[in-house]
């Protein structure tokens, strides 16, 4: 059983930064695939970005390429999400989710453990 913290969320301008966090708990969170996912009002939840267990595989959504960077700390047991250039079309509650299989995964069924959730909010 793996339980997740997101937090580091808040209001920032657009073009500014804002890093969120997401603690694990577990003995077996550097085995696990971690994403970010994101949820705007009205709109379903979408994936963001996700990293493999050595922290040498990332993958991002088109949204966010070149501007987020996911990352991981395994001894640490926490996972980053460094947003730089923000836009007021980022402004949403962040989520931090966990997969078992270790492999890259992009959408919201393939993740087994949820985090509660951060709010981000880009102001112009």
């Amino acid at each position: 059983q793996v339980q997740l913290q997101a937090c580091g969320g808040g209001l920032v301008q657009a073009g500014g930064s804002l890093r969120l966090s997401c603690a694990a708990s577990g003995r077996t969170f550097s085995t696990y695939t971690m994403g970010w996912f994101r949820q705007a009002p009205g709109k379903e939840r979408e994936f963001v970005a996700a990293i493999v267990w050595g922290g040498g595989g990332t993958y991002y959504a088109d949204s966010v390429k070149g501007r987020f960077t996911i990352s991981r700390d395994n001894t640490k047991n926490t996972a980053y999400l460094q947003m730089n250039r923000v836009k007021v079309e980022d402004t949403a509650v962040y989520y931090c989710a966990a997969d078992r299989t270790s492999a890259l995964r992009t959408q919201t069924w393939e993740y087994d453990y949820w985090g509660q959730g951060t709010q981000v909010t880009v102001s112009s």
